[in-house]
């Protein structure tokens, strides 16, 4: 009997802990004139004291200033209801993130904001907005041009995090930042940026254990983008059944990489034009569908992309591995060149291209290993003429990566520079108008194999497939039923390829015969 007594009052005192609070009980007012900071916050540090639960928002809309989310404590948004963030920078206290991040002196601010807090929420059919075009710009002179507009949400050093149903809608910067993160899970959430310049959809910046699901967002800045903005490494990361458009990049690794990305695996994805046809960035239809880059050290490797529909982005693939090499904090050491390996995509349906092309380029000193491409449809508009295949790009090592930062490339599918196992097959390369470049461009490659290509031509083009100081490669059980003068151009040293069972009924020559220009 005693026995059952203490463990009725250990559970009923358990549960008297954990209690959800309604912001109305604090004096929250949905009119859309009040200014609800204080009762808001109250609600959450109530609900925190007593152990844990919901703050309750009902319908209505909910004017606050910053808002610090504690442990246990989730936000609940009900439908109809809208928290807005006030007007003004002011009313945007600056926060101290605790780790050493590329943005520490200038990104201080958010509407909600949560430091090494656990098991924490945001959730709900209601709709968190920023008001972030009533933000200026402080300046056009890097880095003071940051300043003062805050993130909606921005999470540090968090475990245990659930956002989930809600509608994001207008920063005055990045939507929503998640810095060195563990155990976070998106789902089912809506996203809309476009009142202000860096209006990212999302970023998961050094963070492990990731689970982003069922998102539909649309922004003038990157979508969903992978970061490394400290010495913490992105990993452990699965992003699935998801919706993207962007003016920029619809899927982006980087650009900042100091400590990488590793372990992460996508899937189920469609990167479609944004509906926001006024840019502040980019264009419509974005800048690239896929975009790895790797330039400020660190490491990327096993990486799973798979079941991708790129409609409309300028270049659908493009992986990069630069040296800018610049320092994620004032005091840092300067960081080494950094490494990509072990890259595989699949199943992708690229259309809408611009003249451009994909690419796939590392430095002379710091090659790519190990990258497979399987069962891809490109189409490119074309546009180039046959003396792009040799236009000799210029190595931009120190630039920032975009996927348009070296104009037309040698080929209009896809170029490939310093790297080392690469697999093509099962590949499409079309255009909808005229181009004279080959389909396949490889320089100081090895260890590659080009297997069930199906390329167009014209009769103009000098190749479908063009090789540059290459070497251990097989070309095989690849199509081209259009004409061109060769099927294969070789230029410089090429070495140890076999070329067999390949189909080119209309080119009389399978290769040029000087191996030059």
């Amino acid at each position: 009997m005693r026995r059952f007594l203490f463990l009725l009052l250990t559970s009923f005192t358990i549960h008297a802990l954990a209690a959800d609070v309604t912001i109305s009980t604090y004096g929250a007012k949905g009119d859309g004139n009040t200014v609800n900071t204080l009762a808001i916050q109250k609600s959450i540090d109530a609900c925190a004291a007593s152990g844990g639960g919901k703050v309750i928002f009902p319908a209505g809309n909910f004017i606050s200033a910053t808002l610090v989310l504690k442990s246990n404590v989730t936000l609940y948004l009900s439908e109809g209801c809208t928290l807005t963030g006030i007007k003004g920078a002011s009313n945007y206290p600056y926060q101290q993130a605790g780790i050493p991040f590329y943005g520490e002196n200038w990104a201080k601010q958010a509407l909600i904001y949560a430091n090494k807090a656990e098991n924490i929420g945001i959730e709900g059919a209601g709709t968190i907005d920023g008001q972030g075009g009533s933000f200026e710009v402080n300046t056009i002179k890097k880095p003071d041009r940051y300043k003062d507009r805050p993130y909606l949400i921005w999470f540090i050093a968090c475990k245990k995090i659930s956002v989930k149903q809600v509608h994001l809608r207008n920063s005055a910067f990045w939507m929503q930042h998640y810095l060195g993160c563990e155990d976070l899970v998106i789902d089912g959430i809506s996203i809309w940026n476009h009142s202000n310049k860096n209006n990212d959809m999302i970023d998961i910046d050094g963070c492990k254990n990731v689970r982003i699901t069922n998102v539909t967002g649309d922004s003038d800045d990157d979508g969903l983008t992978l970061k490394s903005t400290s010495k913490l490494i992105s990993e452990n990361i699965v992003i699935n059944n998801c919706v993207f458009s962007s003016h920029c990049n619809g899927l982006k690794f980087g650009t900042e990489s100091t400590g990488g990305f590793r372990n992460v695996t996508i899937s189920n994805i469609v990167i479609k034009p944004s509906a926001q046809l006024n840019t502040i960035y980019g264009k419509p239809a974005g800048n690239s569908g896929i975009s790895l880059e790797m330039v400020d050290g660190g490491i990327m490797e096993n990486i799973s992309i798979s079941n991708v529909v790129i409609d409309g982005p300028q270049v659908p693939l493009f992986i990069r591995l630069g040296n800018r090499a610049r320092k994620h904090t004032d005091d840092a050491a300067a960081p080494g060149t950094g490494i990509a390996r072990n890259i595989h995509i699949s199943n992708v349906t690229a259309t809408g291209a611009d003249i451009t092309g994909s690419s796939v380029i590392g430095l002379d000193n710091a090659i790519i290993e190990n990258v497979s491409l399987n069962n891809i449809s490109i189409s490119t508009s074309g546009g180039a003429t046959a003396d792009a295949m040799f236009r000799k790009l210029e190595s931009l090592d120190d630039h920032y990566p975009e996927a348009t930062m070296f104009g037309p490339l040698p080929a209009y599918g896809l170029f490939v520079k310093n790297v080392k196992g690469i697999q093509l097959n099962d590949i499409r390369f079309t255009f909808t108008g005229k181009d004279e470049r080959p389909a396949v461009a490889l320089e100081n490659t090895s260890d590659f194999v080009l297997k069930g290509l199906t390329m167009a031509s014209t009769a103009n083009a000098n190749a479908a497939i063009y090789l540059k100081n290459v070497a251990n490669g097989l070309i095989t059980a690849n199509s081209l039923y259009t004409y061109a003068k060769h099927f294969i151009w070789k230029e410089g040293s090429v070495t140890a390829v076999s070329v067999s069972n390949n189909q080119h009924p209309k080119i009389k020559s399978s290769s040029n015969q000087s191996q030059k220009k």
